[in-house]
Formats: structure tokens, C-alpha cells, sequence
């Protein structure tokens, strides 16, 4: 063998070796991606599972529910999509808010806050569909961005502006403070200050959520990819849950009727 051979094969050997490394990390990468999207793994799992009441929300996306077999999977609660903007309503609300009730899940309905109509009609709409019913809990306003409001937001004014009599209308029908769903980006930009009172739910599905100190939340969507049995809707994920609080605190909240 040459001089020039010999230099060459140990050369070529770390070549190999570097390479066959870069094809295992990529594969790890794609295995664990794949994982990651059908639900198998979740980055949040493991920080929710510390908290021992958990439940579901649900809309129209999960179709049909059969909410006996859905409650018997470890759920405390469950969150349905009532209404949203001052005229929709979820064609499935009105059964499920029926079919919740006769499990022992403690239910809410949430409303979908429009940018697009005042806060009085929406909150017209919550009245005239969501029942005052005791032993649920009140209202939830769910405050994201969507559509054109993606990339331009209302203002804080706008923005307050419907949210202000919508919060303080659902609190004076239902004898009990609204709930807040909302993300950490739209909290920082606009609910910050004013609403210390206002049980917040956070969506942070890829972390555990990252709030300013002092700033406590109630509920936390973890995941927006799991899968449970009783439903055959077009949506095969269901968003899951957890309370930062016991089973009889959750029960504290909710509306006494009197």
C-alpha cells in the first residue's frame, strides 16, 4: 500500500463515521417529530400529569359525543363551545351542554370573542344560549388572534373596548367572574393590568406556561393533540386540560343559582 493510501483510509474511516452519525441524528429527529405529531409524544405531558384535575373542551370539530364513554376517561371537566360573535352558534352545543350535564363532569361553555361586533350583542348571544345553570361554571371568553387580526391586532383600546362590558355583563347575569382563554402573547400585550381578578385559562401546549411572577393561572391547555375514545368528528385530536387547584375548589367556581 502507498504512502499516499494510508493517509488516505483513516481519513475516509472518519468520514463514514461522521456520516453514519448525521443519518442517526436526523432519524431520531423524524422519529421523534412523527411522534410529536401524532400525539404519542407531547413536550407538555409531563408537567400537566403533577396536576390532578384535568378535563377536555369540545366543539362541533368532534362531532357526535358520546359523553359517558368521554368522562369515564379520568375527566373532572369539560369546556363546550357555545357561541361565538354576536350571532353564531355551535350546532352541537345544545346537545352536548344536555348530554354533559347527565355525567358527573363539572361543564362550562365558551363564547368566541369576535373583533368585529360589540361586546353587548356578543354577550346578548351568551345570555340568549348559554343556561344559568347551577353547579356549571360561567362563561368562558376565549380571546385569540384569527383571520386578518393575525397580523394586524386591534389595539388595546379596540380591543377593551369589547371585552370590558362582556366580562362585567357575564359576571352581573351569572352571579359568577368570567373565565379568560387566552395565550401568553395576547396577555402581555393587553391584559397584563385590570384583570387580576379574572380566572385566566392559558393555552401554552409546547411549554409549561411562562408568566410573569405573581400572575397565577387557573386552567392550562397542554395539549391540542390527544386522543381519547367517544367522539367521530372531522377533528381526530381533542385538546386537553388541568385545574391548578382540588376537585372541590373547581367546584367552588362554579354557579350556585341563588
Amino acid at each position: 500500500m502507498s504512502d499516499v493510501a494510508r493517509h488516505r483510509s483513516p481519513r475516509r474511516r472518519l468520514w463514514w463515521v461522521l456520516g453514519g452519525i448525521v443519518v442517526a441524528v436526523i432519524l431520531v429527529v423524524v422519529t421523534l417529530a412523527a411522534l410529536v405529531w401524532n400525539g404519542v409524544l407531547w413536550p407538555t405531558r409531563t408537567s400537566a400529569s403533577h396536576y390532578d384535575v384535568r378535563g377536555v373542551d369540545v366543539s362541533s370539530y368532534q362531532g357526535d359525543i358520546d359523553w359517558d364513554v368521554l368522562a369515564g376517561q379520568d375527566l373532572d371537566f369539560a369546556f363546550i363551545k357555545s357561541t361565538e360573535g354576536s350571532s353564531h352558534t355551535d350546532p352541537e352545543f345544545e346537545g352536548n351542554w344536555a348530554d354533559a350535564l347527565e355525567t358527573d363532569l363539572v361543564v362550562g361553555a365558551y363564547h368566541f370573542m369576535s373583533f368585529e361586533s360589540p361586546g353587548e350583542t356578543q354577550l346578548e348571544n351568551i345570555i340568549e344560549n348559554v343556561p344559568a345553570e347551577p353547579g356549571t361554571l360561567a362563561p368562558v371568553v376565549d380571546l385569540e388572534y384569527y383571520g386578518e387580526f393575525v397580523d394586524t391586532p386591534p389595539s388595546v383600546e379596540e380591543l377593551r373596548a369589547i371585552l370590558d362590558p362582556l366580562l362585567d355583563g357575564i359576571e352581573e347575569h351569572y352571579g359568577q367572574p368570567a373565565i379568560l382563554y387566552t395565550t401568553e402573547s395576547i396577555w402581555g400585550s393587553y391584559l397584563s393590568e385590570g384583570y387580576e381578578d379574572t380566572p385566566l385559562w392559558i393555552r401554552s401546549v409546547y411549554e409549561t406556561p411562562d408568566l410573569p411572577l405573581g400572575t397565577p393561572w387557573t386552567f392550562w391547555q397542554y395539549s391540542d393533540h390527544d386522543k381519547l375514545d367517544g367522539y367521530s368528528g372531522e377533528e381526530e385530536y381533542i385538546d386537553m386540560n388541568v385545574f391548578r387547584g382540588s376537585l372541590d375548589e373547581l367546584d367552588e367556581m362554579t354557579l350556585t343559582g341563588s
